[in-house]
């Protein structure tokens, strides 16, 4: 009774409300609104995502129009899915993987690309092995760096995307590219000396 009472005082209806009160809601509170199959609650975590979900996605497949269908499949798929999240708090990390996955299945299914297979390959990986510092990227231009990137080879810009720009670590990246955890390493190894080698020989010009 209360409530009505205050919405009556308010001039305002539950559902207007609930409008307005949405953008003040954290992730958590609105994934909870959209287990119930609030629309306006997805559509206010869908704005908050989609500018950094699309950016994955594009990093991934570089092609606008295709990165615009996998943000917009992985949405319907975190919406849809949304009962096996056991923790809401951690919803923009889960859509994030879902986009992730989504834009390496659809980079493969598309450019009918494989992986090297790593796993056929031995590779000596010292424990004591340096792989680099990423603060050797800090003094350069962001910009530059994703440019230079996009110009590697795919397993390598893959590997390079998920470590330095979206933060995954060496277990998270060897599930994500299904690869073992110490050709995880090698790769990113291989793959920082290959994009230090190519941004030395674009500062030469």
């Amino acid at each position: 009774m209360q409530t009505v009472t205050k919405f009556n005082y308010l001039n305002l209806s539950y559902k207007q409300f609930v409008l307005v009160s949405l953008p003040n809601l954290n992730t958590e509170a609105l994934a909870k609104l959209c287990k119930s199959g609030n629309q306006n609650a997805q559509l206010e975590i869908y704005n908050r995502y989609y500018k950094a979900m699309y950016n994955i996605a594009l990093r991934i497949v570089k092609d606008t129009f295709e990165a615009e269908d996998i943000m917009q499949d992985s949405f319907l798929t975190a919406f849809t899915k949304l009962d096996e999240l056991k923790d809401l708090k951690t919803f923009g990390a889960w859509l994030k993987r879902i986009v992730i996955n989504n834009s390496i299945y659809h980079y493969k299914k598309s450019r009918k690309y494989q992986n090297v297979p790593f796993d056929t390959v031995l590779y000596k990986v010292e424990e004591n092995q340096s792989i680099g510092s990423d603060n050797d990227f800090t003094n350069l231009k962001v910009q530059q760096v994703l440019k230079v990137m996009n110009k590697l080879k795919d397993n390598y810009r893959i590997s390079l995307t998920l470590s330095l720009v979206e933060g995954y670590d060496y277990e998270e990246i060897s599930d994500i590219m299904n690869i073992s955890y110490a050709n995880c390493r090698t790769t990113i190894s291989r793959a920082k000396e290959n994009l230090r080698k190519k941004l030395q020989l674009a500062a030469e010009f």
